[in-house]
């Protein structure tokens, strides 16, 4: 194996040049080289405390992967990895690992540790080759149905398949994978990567049923009645919010949140090829609102010649990924609010009247609140426009289940903050559904410690 010189600088994943990513949908961080990646383990310092590893949310031994990444056992990396993270081929692309384990990297020789590019390069390497599959126990007899297959119901079945549980997961769409496949745009995280995933879960004894929507073609009480001993719901957040203003009604105008299904779903991504259901993308593109960076991205890549995105202060998102949204030509209004979306009076929005904003007086907690500026309203024209203010649970699977309850103000399912029992014994939740939106790797660890409560109620019952 070639001999590498120690080098101070983070090492970058490779991208996709800016002409070539608005041709197509590709990928972007083209993901670090063999060489480029023990290069950048050989940085990594094994310190006493390591930081990385209080800040990971599912607890993965960091140094010890990039240990084995020194040696050049990539195999016994991956399995080092998977000893918690279920999804690192996921985690390695869509994880904020700048705010989390790089956030606790304390000796290194030089800058911080590209901990998610050494993730991506080991998950990567797995799968390619054929993926391993963890011990298994002996069958329990148990069986668990999961309703939903994001990240949290995704996790929660593969610890509970481990323990020797039957599980199966019910998807009401097409295909497995929840936010990760309808929610998340191919240039951050290929279709392909997903499936593989999702292959290995199955893989476990996981068995998967599409276009079954629990609460709809089924009740929960269905479920019990049928032999399942425990459910756990993982339907994520998939209800938009919206600004509640005039013209919000208006054609042409989408939520972030169908912007994104349509685009996964409908096979839009492949545009400028013709799909079965093409989204509309018309010249001038605005998005409304913090958290659509992956939706002004997407329309810049349907063709869109001008993408503005208005918000008030801060864009939701990796720094990398605005980096790049500036690099494709992205443009930012920040210290804006919306006051009514105008029509051309046929139907279509054409204008959205907006206001300046600028901070005000200090709060009692140190804070300042944005406030209008006065006679600073102005128009600004669009073709199209996208609502990006997030998303809540759509809670129908609670209301149509008796014994289920739901927080009026977050419209959350409530469930035991240690357990993720919900009010309904041996119904348990986790993930968007009941934290709100959050992030996959939030997700993930609900659907870790609900399995372990899972697991124990399922004992106990005999």
């Amino acid at each position: 194996m070639q001999r590498l010189e120690v080098r101070l600088k983070q090492i970058p994943m490779p991208e996709l040049p800016v002409e070539e990513r608005l041709k197509s949908f590709d990928e972007v961080p083209l993901g670090l080289t063999e060489e480029q990646a023990l290069a950048e383990a050989a940085r990594c310092l094994q310190c006493r405390n390591p930081g990385c590893i209080t800040n990971c949310p599912v607890g993965v031994d960091i140094p010890g992967f990039i240990q084995l990444i020194k040696r050049g056992d990539y195999w016994a990396a991956a399995e080092k990895i998977r000893e918690k993270n279920c999804l690192p081929a996921v985690c390695g692309r869509v994880c904020p690992q700048e705010r989390l384990c790089m956030a606790g990297c304390r000796e290194t020789i030089g800058d911080l540790i590209n901990i998610g590019g050494l993730e991506r390069f080991v998950a990567g390497w797995e799968l390619e080759g054929a993926m391993s599959l963890p011990e298994v126990r002996e069958s329990t007899g148990k069986s668990v149905a999961v309703v939903g297959s994001g990240p949290a119901g995704l996790t929660v079945a593969t610890e509970l398949a481990k323990m020797g549980h039957r599980v199966v997961i019910f998807e009401g769409l097409h295909e497995a994978g929840g936010v990760l496949r309808y929610g998340i745009p191919e240039f951050r995280l290929p279709k392909r990567v997903v499936k593989a995933e999702v292959d290995r879960i199955r893989r476990l004894g996981v068995e998967i049923k599409t276009n079954v929507v629990i609460g709809r073609s089924k009740a929960v009480d269905e479920l019990f009645e049928e032999g399942f001993n425990s459910i756990f719901i993982a339907t994520g957040a998939g209800l938009p919010n919206f600004f509640n203003i005039p013209g919000e009604n208006l054609c042409g105008i989408y939520s972030s949140n169908e912007f994104l299904i349509r685009i996964n779903l409908m096979k839009a991504r492949g545009f400028p090829r013709k799909g079965a259901t093409p989204i509309k993308v018309l010249d001038r593109v605005t998005v409304v609102g913090a958290k659509g960076l992956d939706s002004a991205r997407c329309a810049l890549r349907l063709g869109a010649k001008e993408v503005c995105v208005l918000y008030r202060q801060r864009i939701v998102g990796r720094v990398n990924d605005v980096m790049r949204a500036k690099e494709e030509g992205v443009k930012f209004y920040p210290f804006t609010k919306p006051l009514k979306f105008i029509g051309d009076g046929k139907g279509w929005v054409k204008q959205i009247e907006c206001i300046r904003l600028k901070p005000g007086p200090q709060t009692k907690s140190g804070k300042r609140r944005l406030v209008p500026v006065r006679g600073s309203e102005f128009l600004h024209d669009t073709d199209i426009a996208i609502v990006a203010v997030g998303q809540t649970p759509n809670t129908y699977i609670a209301r149509l289940t008796p014994g289920i309850e739901i927080s009026e103000k977050t419209k959350t399912i409530i469930v035991n903050p240690e357990t993720f029992e919900t009010t309904r014994k041996g119904i348990f939740a986790g993930g968007d559904v009941a934290s709100g939106a959050a992030s996959v790797i939030n997700a993930m660890v609900t659907g870790k410690r609900a399995a372990q409560s899972i697991n124990q109620y399922l004992l106990k019952s005999g």
